[in-house]
């Protein structure tokens, strides 16, 4: 469609029609080859416009009158931005004094009402002109103006000097804008696949109104039973599939060079402000100019049903309504996918509408390969600004897939569907930005098979199943999201799948936050993992991803659950506050955890159990309630140069070990574990304790200042002792034994001393209950009493957890051997039903 001129240069011809034996230039009726300043232009002029207009001067001219008049002063609104004041804060000029006409036949209007008079009556038509370019009250011209279309608002503009401020005013160009594109606010279009709501007040233009319009003016509009203004150079139609045809007709359209250049005398689909086709974006050579945008289609408000929309052309589809555009515009299909996206759309876009996939749940048809939204092989749409619904129970929501598909999906509302909300697939890449991805079905997001996505400030959450699933080798770049309150894991990985997981936020999750299993990879680094019902990171079953620089808090379990043949590189975390241990290794895993902060937890700091392994080297253990380092269960990790502190147990080579509330050092049950030149001092209970059956080699180690006492073995317990040097230990249970204190008094029930422990057979104690001599002396003289061992246990006697009251007074306690162990996780269920 031609193009209007919006600038406010007086570049026209001169043209000239006799009446009343006046020659009257009239403006030129070309066209500039490019948009002006000013803007689209409206209908045919009519009434007092077509006479204001008539009597224009010529080119250049500044809007003088004919002959030698004298000039009239520019409107003193001009002083003011054209593009922020009142449609009436226009100057009202005051006739001039009446002057008779001079010799070169100049006239002006007399200071007094005239009476009127007919241009039949042979009244100078100069004097109507002068009046009607001079004199006319603003507010009339106002009138008159906003009946125009936007192509005759431009040429009038170019008249003079009051007509183009009262032309470009702010409110006249916002009428004219909202009766066209219904818009609340300018929508700016500075490039292909890039729109913008800019609020007035906000935008640089004089005049966001007209400076929208000018960008938007060469698109074409679907909407249904609308009648244009008489003469509209703006294309409508009623169909979406109407629309498009247009478009793939004026695509067709030969360059003036037949062909031979490089446009392709026409190109794919674009279609120019003047309706011509071209090529991609860059300069015909034909004609050595830019090459228009691609085509515009703005889709009105409504609901567009089966109309079947597979894009593989540089076309451009935004909802054009008031208010929320987006729920204003619906296009839905209930068989076959709802808009589709194939090869050739490099520059498509779909954008500021809603998208329905709603398929019958009783029709034979399959739709399983259907999807809401679709793009496919080798092409690269932009779909911005959309909210996406899926009511399909056997197909995601979006689906990207196939080698060269490469859409940029942003601020899209992908929520509530019946399956994954977005799948990307088989190689495909792809930017996704900015999205809400809300109570799915299953997965928020799926990705898999080499596929290689970025997904930036996504906010994932309440999903019904895991919030983001990469597996059978996907990738994918995940930085800045939230994925938040999804039943199973906020990210699961699995089956070679090897993301890389940067500045998220993983959190209060119902089961868990990373889940890597089943050879699963992955770089996790700098995020914040908090606050999941079961631990922050599960490692199971020959994964080895690497956990880096991410801080893990506040889990109601553990904090990095490693088990199953797990394995991984853990480093440089903070790991604090968690309810079970900080890092827990169990059954055979083997991971490598080093310059770790590990502290404040409400249990232990590294728990290795059931035939654990591992190298756990230059870590900080501090601050936890019970074991710095517990080992136990045939298990067997190397560690070096940790520091253990400020906890309540602890544990080979090299370790500073320290102010421990409980043992510095544990070894307990069939554990076989060498200490060699550690320092373990300043302990409040023990510092070594070896029980349970379990030996050690301990070698030039140095052990002072604990309060129980340096080196404890519980019966049956020989290690090998050599160059050790033991000294300053206070042996506080000895001198409460020979004070006839109850040991309870001294341990509580959170640390245990060791030392003789008996069972009371007239008291039917079993073997769990432990009575310290001194309770045996006291409180059960006379009872048949037997010896059990010398082993680490706290006095149930004095605990008060036999049926007779101890005579030496303790406190009520609690079990210690509850759970120390993280629950199983949950694997995702999407794969059951995709």
């Amino acid at each position: 469609m031609p193009s209007a001129s919006f600038s406010s240069s007086r570049s026209y011809v001169r043209r000239s029609r006799r009446k009343g034996g006046h020659r009257i230039p009239l403006p030129s009726r070309t066209q500039s080859s490019e948009p002006c300043e000013s803007v689209p232009c409206p209908n045919n002029v009519t009434g007092s416009a077509m006479a204001a207009t008539a009597c224009a001067g010529p080119s250049g001219s500044g809007g003088g009158g004919s002959g030698g008049a004298p000039p009239v002063p520019a409107a003193p609104a001009a002083a003011t931005p054209a593009g922020h004041h009142s449609p009436y804060d226009l100057r009202r000029k005051s006739p001039p004094a009446y002057h008779e006409p001079g010799p070169s036949g100049s006239c002006s209007l007399p200071a007094r009402k005239r009476p009127r008079t007919s241009l039949s009556q042979g009244v100078d038509v100069c004097n109507v002109s002068q009046y009607l370019q001079y004199e006319l009250p603003d507010e009339v011209l106002l009138c008159i103006l906003s009946h125009l279309t936007e192509r005759d608002l431009c040429r009038v503009a170019q008249v003079c000097k009051r007509f183009n401020t009262i032309a470009n005013d702010t409110e006249l160009w916002k009428s004219l804008y909202q009766s066209v594109f219904e818009y609340d606010t300018p929508l700016m279009h500075p490039a292909p696949c890039q729109f913008e709501f800019v609020a007035p007040d906000e935008c640089d233009a004089d005049n966001p109104w007209k400076e929208s319009f000018r960008q938007l003016y060469y698109g074409i509009h679907v909407r249904p039973n609308y009648r244009p203004k008489k003469d509209s150079r703006i294309k409508h139609f009623n169909t979406i599939r109407a629309a498009l045809e247009y478009v793939e007709e004026r695509s067709g359209v030969s360059c003036s060079s037949g062909g031979s250049c490089s446009c392709g005398g026409g190109g794919s689909g674009s279609v120019s402000a003047s309706g011509g086709g071209s090529g991609s974006a860059g300069v015909c050579s034909c004609r050595r100019t830019p090459a228009p945008p691609p085509a515009l289609l703005f889709v009105h408000a409504g609901l567009y049903q089966e109309e079947c929309l597979a894009i593989d052309t540089d076309v451009q589809l935004i909802g054009c309504a008031p208010g929320n555009v987006a729920e204003s515009v619906v296009l839905e299909r209930e068989a076959e996918s709802t808009l589709t996206f194939a090869e050739g759309a490099n520059r498509a876009y779909a954008g500021y509408m809603t998208l329905k996939f709603s398929p019958d749940a009783t029709s034979t048809m399959q739709h399983h390969k259907h999807y809401c939204l679709e793009v496919s092989d080798n092409c690269s749409p932009t779909v911005d600004q959309c909210i996406i619904r899926s009511a399909s129970v056997v197909g995601a929501a979006v689906c990207v897939s196939g080698a060269g598909a490469n859409p940029v999906i942003r601020h899209c509302d992908i929520s509530d569907c019946e399956n994954v909300g977005l799948y990307v697939t088989d190689y495909a890449q792809g930017a996704y930005q900015d999205n809400e991805i809300s109570r799915n079905a299953l997965a928020g997001i799926w990705v898999k098979n080499f596929a290689n996505p970025i997904m930036r400030r996504n906010h994932i959450h309440h999903g019904r199943d895991v919030g983001i699933f990469t597996f059978e080798n996907g990738l994918g770049y995940f930085e800045a999201n939230d994925i938040h309150n999804n039943r199973i894991a906020g990210f699961e990985v699995k089956a070679g799948a090897n993301p890389t997981v940067v500045h998220c936020e993983i959190h209060h999750g119902q089961t868990g936050g990373i889940y890597v299993h089943e050879s699963g990879l992955g770089q996790f680094i700098d995020n914040k993992i908090h606050s999941n019902n079961f631990a922050g990171v599960w490692i199971t079953s020959n994964s080895n991803p690497t956990i880096r620089r991410n801080e893990i808090y506040n889990g109601h379990q553990g904090g990095v659950y490693i088990f199953g043949e797990g394995r991984g590189l853990i480093e440089h975390n903070n790991i604090y506050g968690n309810a079970l241990a900080g890092i827990q290794i169990r059954t055979n895993s083997d991971p490598i955890v080093r310059h770790n902060k590990i502290h404040h937890g409400q249990h232990g700091g590294i728990y290795v159990h059931e035939k654990g392994q591992g190298l756990i080297e230059e870590n900080e253990v501090y601050a936890n309630t019970l074991a710095g380092v517990w080992i136990t269960t045939g298990s067997t990790p190397v560690l070096r140069r940790n520091r253990i502190h400020s906890g309540k147990q602890g544990v080979l080579e090299e370790n500073d070990i320290f102010r421990n509330a409980q043992a510095g050092v544990l070894i307990s049950t069939q554990s076989h574990p060498v200490l060699r030149r550690n320092r373990i001092f300043d302990g409040l209970a023990a510092g070594v304790e070896i029980t349970n059956n379990a030996t050690a080699t301990l070698e030039h180690n140095q052990i002072f200042n604990n309060r129980f006492g340096g080196l404890c073995l519980a019966s049956g317990v020989s290690p090998l002792v050599r160059g050790n040097k033991i000294f300053s230990n206070q042996d506080a249970v000895e001198k409460a034994v020979g004070g006839g204190q109850c040991l309870y008094k001294i341990s509580s029930y959170t640390s245990f001393p060791m030392h003789d422990f008996y069972r009371c057979q007239t008291c039917n104690t079993t073997d769990r209950n432990a009575i310290c001599v001194n309770c045996i002396k006291t409180c059960h003289s006379g009872h048949d009493v037997e010896f059990i061992r010398h082993d680490r246990f706290f006095c149930d006697c004095g605990a008060g957890t036999l049926s007779n009251q101890c005579q030496l007074q303790g406190e009520p306690t609690q079990d210690t051997d509850t759970l120390y162990d993280s629950a199983a996780p949950m694997e995702s269920h999407t794969l059951m039903v995709n």
